[in-house]
């Protein structure tokens, strides 16, 4: 379906040169002379890249309808990851190639997901934006030792290394964030 400039949004899907990229930003410029436009910021699916175009108000567009389905993870099988739709119950199967590395160290048996599908197809997989994991291996931290300032690797549940504060010990729950690669956020009690 085409669309007109004005039509943009965050978070839409564009087809560009034959590659299916997500808006992040857009900006319309009106200058004081010449005839305004739009300058958008959109990412790939497929590779991550990000793009930069500007286009004049009158151009066209190919907006691509995205749908996001809720995902559950099923299990590992050699380089393939299983996954069920929660609405139809249906089995992804997707390639390790396809998947962010990020998204594969962080990956916890029966973590629900979000699938960005076109056309009965899922492009791509992400996580929730935090997750709740457990500390299964670090060195201990020692009562009142402040004299080193900083953090400690840690090795998480999902077997992904992270930092984390001195004061965290084998065996605690803490709150990390996906969208920097599995950065601590807080201790949590559970």
């Amino acid at each position: 379906m085409t669309i007109s400039i004005n039509e943009v949004e965050s978070g839409m899907g564009l087809l560009i040169d034959g590659q299916i990229y997500i808006v992040g930003e857009y900006v319309h410029v009106k200058p004081a002379k010449g005839s305004a436009f739009v300058r958008i910021k959109m990412k790939s699916v497929k590779t991550g890249n990000v793009l930069e175009r500007t286009y004049r108000t009158a151009e066209k567009l190919d907006d691509v309808p995205l749908d996001e389905r809720r995902m559950q993870y099923q299990y590992r099988s050699g380089d393939e990851f299983h996954f069920m739709d929660e609405e139809s119950y249906e089995q992804v199967t997707m390639q390790a190639k396809d998947l962010e590395e990020n998204f594969i160290k962080l990956l916890q048996e029966n973590m629900r997901v979000i699938g960005l599908c076109y056309e009965h197809q899922v492009l791509r997989m992400s996580l929730p934006n935090f997750m709740v994991c457990q500390v299964v291996g670090t060195e201990p931290g020692i009562r009142g030792d402040s004299s080193r300032s900083g953090n400690k690797p840690a090795t998480i549940d999902t077997g992904a290394l992270i930092n984390v504060p001195l004061f965290i010990n084998k065996g605690d729950w803490i709150k990390i964030d996906t969208r920097t690669g599995g950065e601590y956020v807080e201790r949590v009690q559970k």
